[in-house]
């Protein structure tokens, strides 16, 4: 009666622990990544980094005063940068969305997006060009307001890119 009460209750422990979610790993960028999958990427603030045709299963996130290079990058999540010191994104493919918040400078150029892309409260140049947006293009209270042309957007342009 014991060992079966031991045997149900093991049993029981294996199926609650089997059943947590596994946690995505972050990996923290600081100099260059190469073409290689990691889960969630994280730059640091004051950081710089450079990533060239990296995937990323999960998100990108840009802390306070870094910067990110990114070209010919696969992300499935989103790519978010708030207080940043400058976001350059080109030739990529992003599941989620672009957020630049309260940032510098940022150029987003000849990306696919599947979400929107947002530029709010940025003081530096905006240049947003030649993408296509599945979601909405969305840019506001930035000084200067963002440039750019040839942007194919699936939803609205809105607010300062309504003309781009």
């Amino acid at each position: 009666m014991k060992r079966t009460a031991l045997v149900i209750s093991a049993a029981l422990c294996a199926m609650l622990l089997g059943a947590v979610p596994a946690q995505a790993e972050e990996r923290t960028c600081r100099g260059t990544i190469g073409a290689v999958t990691v889960d969630n990427l994280r730059v640091p603030g004051n950081a710089t980094c450079t990533l060239k045709g990296t995937r990323v299963k999960g998100t990108i996130k840009v802390e306070r005063n870094a910067t990110l290079y990114a070209s010919n990058v696969r992300v499935v999540g989103n790519v978010q940068a708030e207080n940043h010191k400058h976001v350059s994104l080109t030739s990529s493919t992003v599941g989620g969305s672009v957020q630049l918040k309260q940032g510098k400078t940022a150029t987003v150029t000849s990306n696919r997006v599947t979400g929107d892309v947002q530029s709010f409260t940025n003081r530096g140049k905006q240049t947003i060009s030649s993408n296509r947006v599945n979601g909405n293009l969305q840019c506001k209270e930035n000084v200067p307001a963002p440039t750019g042309s040839r942007n194919v957007v699936q939803g609205n342009k809105e607010d300062q890119c309504r003309r781009l």
